[in-house]
Order: C-alpha cells, then structure tokens, then sequence
C-alpha cells in the first residue's frame, strides 16, 4: 500500500488510503466487502456444510449456509440478489434435495451459478438445469477450486480464483 506523503496537518480521506479490498478509516483497518461475491452453500452434513464453506470462502466467497433445500429456499428470496453461486448436495432431508432447489435457483434467479455435489447420487439427464455443473464427493479444496476456475464465468470469479494458477 502507497500512502504516498502525508502533511502534517492534513487528514487524509477513507479513499487515499484505500488498496485493494481494505479501507483504512480512523487508522483501523476494515474489509471493503461490497465487491466481494456470495456463495449459497446447503448440505445436511455440519462437517461438509462448514468445510465446503471454508474452501469457498479461501478463493474470496462469502457464504450464507442453509442445512437443506427447504430452509435454502426459505432463505433466497431475501439474499438472492447478493448471491454468485449455488453450492449443494443432492440428498437432503425435507421436500426439495438439491436437483429440485438447482431447478428453483435456475427459475428464480437465473444469474446464479449452480454446482451440484454428491457421493451418492449421480445426475441423470434433466436432473440438473443446464448450467448447473456436478462435483463428486468426497471433494478437495484443489477440486472444487480448479472446477469453479474452469466452469465459472470470469465476471463471476472472485479476484482471488480469478488470479489463482
């Protein structure tokens, strides 16, 4: 970060003191987070719910988490326009598993990008909307990185997946 030279006497702003996604104001620091996309993250599993979350939020997500589809349905009319992404598992309890909450996404919010993910369950045709993709569980941080790397529109990338190799 280049503050450039400072006059004594002189209050810089909020905006001179900006570098990248970090604002200095009153001389603390503070993530500017308006750029800073969201991901949707919904499984059963509290152990893949936060891990899934953890690998997304390393490459510059931030995540909402709902525990099943009906909750995450529940949730998106309010959040849905902040969201970039749609990361769920297929076998959930309640009435709506991950296919049908992928079709509602893709319905409802045709923006958002869809990654569907399961060790049990494999997509038949038309289990998915056409723009969702599909991982197989269990997944590494490397996989789901690479996937959204490959399948992710660039516009829709956070800066960090964007930048990674």
């Amino acid at each position: 970060m280049s503050l450039g030279s400072v006059t004594p006497g002189h209050r810089p702003t909020a905006k001179s003191l900006e570098c990248g996604n970090l604002i200095v104001i009153k001389g603390s620091c503070r993530m500017d987070t308006s750029t800073i996309p969201f991901a949707l993250v919904v499984d059963d599993d509290p152990i893949i719910l936060m891990d899934a979350c953890d690998i997304l939020e390393n490459v510059g997500f931030r995540c909402h988490s709902a525990d099943d589809g009906d909750a995450a349905k529940e949730m998106l009319p309010g959040h849905a326009d902040g969201i970039t992404l749609l990361f769920s598992d297929v076998e959930m309890p309640g009435d709506t598993n991950g296919f049908a909450l992928a079709h509602h996404v893709s319905t409802h919010w045709p923006w958002i990008e869809i990654v569907i993910a399961s060790g049990n369950v494999k997509p038949a045709p038309g289990d998915m909307p056409e723009k969702a993709t599909f991982i197989g569980k269990p997944f590494s941080a490397a996989l789901v990185h690479e996937h959204l790397r490959e399948k992710l529109p660039d516009g829709k990338k956070p800066e960090p997946l964007r930048k990674a190799v």
